[in-house]
């Protein structure tokens, strides 16, 4: 019997008995994505009134969100370093607290900035020499889980068995709860219209031979759809979906003609279903590494004819994109996009691309994702002077190195025919035009 199961063994016990390792005034990190530990968050929900001032920290989180509800706040508090939908309306109130910070320089704020008391982690079982994979979220896990003073792992049956950097031993875990549940799942967004007409404008930029950076929504899982007929695509992404399976299996996504990391798909996390899952369990083409490796814009660079894809709320007619907020009301967060945008457009042929559709309904009203200033309080996630393409149904508008006055005729131009007299109106009193 291998040293490491004596180990294992006598670190195993229950979730309850697990949390009290966490004292009042840790900072905790948790695990997020679909990979929350939810019988170790079960547990610390219930002793969380014996607790007073314990920070947790996270990015994106996927479920229910009882850690901050009402109240939960006078014993747990969140710190959240992107807002997830669970936790929006806590940040916004003022019972969750959110810290805007580059996703690549995330891991790196758990060794100063942000030091760790204890790491709440998801694990699969370990292999025959005692390592247990991170699954399905390696992206900041792994180096939290090396930060922290103390260790809280569940190790589920279910969790998939990821390669790459994405390995702990069990000698690193203090507690290890056992559990056997399936992860939560978010399917693929459904196309409209409207996404399909910005994807075809998108499709028809990537040569043969790109390296992709996808998300999930509805607009990146369109785009996956546009490119059956490319050939040689490859994959360098913070996360991914169900999406690119399909153009695996047909040999599309091949990774050939990639300058990094050549026939590996590469990302930080994972968001889909049980399919990606069983797909990517054990799967040598797939690796997944920490963040601060996969976003580095100067590691994404090495990527030659990088098409690096991310969203917007609105963009000015300067071309500054915003992100994160809704006026001052914050959303979401900076995410990946700067690192990417940035590192794409450092790259040899690379395409760093924002795409959005050109109108939103906002309280019953149809209302222009391009105006000519950003709403009062927005916040500028990618600048203008990092901005290069801009792309709506109504086609692409290639900003970089042109003067304000062609930035706002190019965005006027795949604005919503509706609003483009009025824009044009704003950008001719701003002396834009």
């Amino acid at each position: 019997m291998a040293a490491w199961t004596a180990i294992y063994t006598a670190r195993v016990t229950t979730a309850e008995k697990a949390v009290r390792a966490i004292k009042s005034g840790d900072r905790v990190f948790l695990t997020g994505n679909c990979s929350v530990p939810q019988k170790v968050m079960t547990a610390l929900v219930a002793y969380a009134p014996q607790l007073h001032h314990v920070e947790i920290v996270q990015v994106l989180t996927v479920g229910d969100a009882a850690y901050v509800d009402p109240g939960m706040e006078l014993h747990l508090r969140v710190n959240t370093l992107f807002i997830s939908d669970n936790v929006r309306a806590a940040v916004n109130v003022g019972r969750a607290d959110f810290t805007p910070m580059f996703l690549s320089e995330i891991p790196a704020a758990f060794k100063k900035e942000l030091p760790l008391d204890v790491a709440l982690i998801h694990v699969s079982p370990p292999d025959d020499h005692g390592y247990c994979s991170f699954g399905i979220e390696v992206g900041v896990t792994k180096t939290a889980a090396q930060a922290a003073r103390i260790v809280i792992a569940e190790v589920n049956q279910q969790m998939p068995r990821t390669l790459g950097d994405a390995f702990i031993h069990v000698s690193k875990l203090d507690y290890i709860v056992p559990v056997d549940y399936r992860l939560p799942e978010l399917p693929m967004g459904s196309t409209s219209e409207v996404s399909t007409q910005i994807a075809k404008h998108i499709a028809a930029l990537i040569p043969d031979g790109a390296t992709l950076q996808t998300g999930i929504g509805a607009i990146p899982d369109a785009v996956l759809q546009q490119l059956n007929n490319h050939k040689d695509l490859g994959v360098h992404t913070e996360l991914f979906a169900d999406g690119i399976i399909d153009l695996v299996e047909r040999g599309v996504i091949n990774g050939e003609r990639k300058s990094l990391h050549p026939g590996k798909i590469v990302a930080g996390f994972l968001l889909g279903t049980q399919r990606l899952y069983e797909f990517v369990d054990d799967n040598p083409i797939i690796e997944l590494h920490p963040t601060e490796y996969i976003n580095d814009p100067f590691v994404i660079a090495q990527n030659d004819r990088m098409v690096a894809i991310n969203s917007a709320i609105e963009v000015d007619l300067t071309g500054q994109v915003c992100a994160d907020s809704i006026g001052p009301r914050l959303y979401s967060g900076v995410g990946g996009q700067v690192d990417f945008i940035y590192g794409a457009s450092r790259s040899t042929g690379g395409l760093p691309i924002i795409a959005l559709p050109s109108t939103a309904l906002v309280h019953d009203q149809i209302t222009s994702k391009i105006n000519a200033l950003l709403k009062h309080g927005a916040g500028v996630v990618t600048t203008r002077n990092h901005v290069r393409f801009i792309v709506t149904e109504y086609g692409v508008a290639e900003l970089y190195g042109k003067t304000i006055r062609q930035r706002a005729r190019a965005l006027i131009n795949i604005a919503h025919p509706d609003f483009r007299e009025d824009l044009e109106r704003q950008a001719k009193e701003l002396r834009y035009l």
